[in-house]
């Protein structure tokens, strides 16, 4: 049986229920982090609630937990399930309010509901053969480094995948690379890696940050700066990164072959420091 925290409360998933007027509900007023959960020890748990806690503070929603509280309870969260990996779903909203009203309660009540799913590696056809993205203009709002549960134009846009069979939307703002829908864009040209910076058009990513400190821990030349569109059209390598997809290299975009049509050489370099990094941190250092 699934558990789920909700308010204090564990119980059935099914069985767990939030008030209609909840404004997460009717305004998507909330923030959300993906923790991902190796061996049963969560992954770069301190990363993710410092991440969900400026979130927080930029929508003015008071963090109902300090550090040790969400890790306590993310904790029993993961005990209470029977995978070693998991993928751990936490979200706050402002609560429910007496009325339906943009403007915030005087004494919000904030609603904190935690989940989790087994968290399925990639296959290894998926690591070698990549998968297939397509592109779009990204035409969410002004605040992408902000982790909220307001996330209808990034639905939208990865649907645009799903109806092509692809995994990812790859977005680009007045010709510049920002992200995916779903998940942080490298880019591996003339043997450089390249991210574009973190700005508020893209979510500071957890794993986008392992990748770069990889990449200066082993040397591997990398830039952080803006990409124009036409670097990440004729690219060696692409990858997305994210906190349940890792590394995982994008190997046809909008159904035109990236590089060698397979994933490259960097790719599977940076996979294995990926995976040697993690096996470290779970085995506590």
């Amino acid at each position: 049986m699934n558990i789920c925290y909700l308010n204090g409360q564990y119980l059935p998933r099914d069985e767990a229920r939030i008030s209609p007027m909840d404004r997460g509900f009717l305004f998507g007023d909330g923030a959300y982090e993906v923790i991902p959960v190796y061996s049963r020890r969560p992954f770069r748990l301190a990363e993710h609630l410092a991440r969900l806690d400026r979130t927080l503070a930029a929508l003015r929603i008071a963090n109902p937990y300090d550090l040790a509280g969400w890790s306590a309870i993310v904790a029993e969260i993961v005990a209470r399930h029977p995978w070693a990996d998991q993928s751990v779903y936490l979200q706050v909203t402002r609560g429910p309010d007496a009325k339906r009203n943009h403007a915030f309660p005087a004494a919000p009540q904030p609603t904190v509901f935690l989940m989790s799913d087994e968290l399925v590696a990639n296959s290894a056809d998926q690591l070698a053969e990549g998968v297939a993205a397509i592109s779009a203009p990204d035409y969410r709002w002004l605040r992408c480094d902000l982790k909220t549960t307001a996330l209808l134009a990034n639905c939208l846009l990865r649907q645009l995948a799903v109806d092509k069979g692809c995994a990812e939307t790859l977005l680009f703002r007045d010709g510049y690379l920002t992200e995916g829908s779903a998940s942080n864009i490298f880019v591996v040209r003339g043997g450089v890696l390249l991210a574009p910076p973190k700005s508020h058009l893209m979510l500071p990513g957890i794993t986008y940050d392992v990748v770069l400190e990889l990449a200066a821990r082993h040397g591997l030349s990398h830039e952080v700066r803006e990409i124009p569109e036409d670097e990440v059209r004729s690219a060696d390598e692409l990858w997305l990164t994210s906190s349940t997809k890792e590394v995982l290299p994008i190997t046809r975009l909008d159904d035109r072959p990236v590089g060698t049509g397979r994933c490259g050489p960097i790719g599977r370099q940076m996979h294995a420091w990926y995976q040697a990094f993690k096996d470290t941190e779970m085995r506590g250092g």
